[in-house]
């Protein structure tokens, strides 16, 4: 070493160091104790100035945050010690202050640490929210909306999901078109109408015809025509006689469709009288002739049907005398038929349709009809 390092000897014993070392003592002194005064300035001008400048909100919060350090400080013995209500502290407080620069006020912790906190504090929110037993994600819509959604799909197979959605929005749903399409019902075929749809469309061009007979008291055969349109169900024609033959069988048909009021199909069945002659009469109206099938008479099911509600309500309660006697039953029934008698296939009303009346229109009133043997209910103002 050289001689700046050395150490002399002193008075009564006591080492004195060189000159040059105590110099450099002194100045290292001096420059800390510069750097302190600059340190203290300048945080004193700081404090100055954010006093006279800053929100006082923004003062209230670092005074909050370097309290809150101090407190931790005071409670711990050799390291600072952090809670969890510190660190939720440090989180919100930090929040609340997104308009100041916060970081500066920490000292005794890091930022990193408090953004650290917050992404962890973020996690356990979403863990807590998307807890077990908890339904995550959009709430699911009601059991009964997916099955109107699947009831409207089959009723009507040509609509799409935008025509389904505006009908649910005039219902007073409000859905998502995807939400609609999720739950529509998938055809394996292309779009059709059934066969329901079909022949209901078609229903108003197409009648029926057949006889049925009844049996006088002196045990005489009567034969009764009957006429019914297919969609209304109602009983356009009936007539009576002893001797039902082509001529006779023809007429009546130009009866029931006077002027321009001809179907375009008539359905009935092989019986003679519905021959070649009957064949021509309905060309000549414009209508076009239908047969069932051999021991079919399902193919004409509503023709049929209306006959054996007339056995049932009517004739099955009666005793015949002769002919004109059955005729005016019969015109009589069919006038209820038309007019009163409920369907189930016309939505519990009937072929000529009735309305409703609300119990302030009145009293309940009857009518009879074959005697009592049927009644017709309707409201009458006192």
């Amino acid at each position: 070493m050289g001689d700046a390092g050395k150490v002399y000897g002193g008075v009564d014993g006591v080492e004195v160091l060189e000159i040059p070392i105590i110099e450099k003592v002194l100045k290292n002194f001096a420059q800390n104790a510069k750097r302190d005064l600059m340190n203290f300035i300048s945080h004193s001008v700081s404090a100055i100035l954010k006093a006279i400048f800053l929100p006082r909100s923004i003062l209230v919060a670092e005074n909050i945050l370097l309290r809150q350090q101090l407190g931790i400080l005071k409670r711990s013995t050799k390291k600072a010690t952090f809670r969890n209500w510190d660190r939720v502290f440090f989180t919100l407080i930090t929040k609340l202050c997104c308009n100041y620069n916060w970081k500066n006020a920490l000292l005794i912790i890091k930022p990193d640490t408090v953004i650290r906190w917050h992404r962890k504090g973020f996690r356990l929110y979403w863990k807590w929210k998307s807890r077990r037993g908890k339904k995550a994600g959009r709430k699911t819509i009601p059991y009964e909306l997916k099955k109107m959604v699947g009831q409207m799909t089959t009723e009507n197979p040509i609509w799409g999901a935008p025509r389904i959605r505006a009908e649910l929005k005039l219902l007073g749903y409000t859905i998502a078109l995807s939400t609609v399409a999720k739950y529509m019902r998938r055809n394996k075929k292309p779009p059709s109408q059934t066969w329901r749809t079909f022949l209901k469309n078609h229903a108003y061009q197409i009648a029926g015809i057949d006889f049925f007979n009844a049996v006088t008291v002196d045990f005489k055969i009567l034969y009764c025509l009957i006429v019914l349109e297919h969609g209304s169900r109602k009983i356009l024609h009936f007539n009576v006689t002893t001797n039902p033959g082509q001529v006779w069988t023809n007429l009546q048909v130009k009866q029931a469709f006077p002027f321009d009021s001809a179907p375009k199909y008539v359905v009935h069945d092989r019986a003679t009288v519905f021959g070649p002659a009957f064949d021509k009469c309905l060309k000549t109206l414009g209508i076009k002739s239908v047969r069932t099938g051999f021991r079919a008479p399902w193919q004409n099911a509503y023709t049929e049907r209306v006959i054996g509600t007339i056995k049932r309500e009517c004739l099955d309660h009666v005793i015949l005398f002769n002919e004109k006697h059955l005729r005016k039953i019969m015109k009589e029934f069919v006038d209820y038929y038309n007019n009163s008698r409920t369907h189930l296939s016309l939505n519990g009303n009937s072929p000529n349709p009735r309305i409703t009346q609300p119990p302030e229109v009145g009293e309940v009133r009857s009518i009879e009809f074959l005697g009592g043997l049927h009644h017709r209910y309707y409201r009458k103002a006192a």
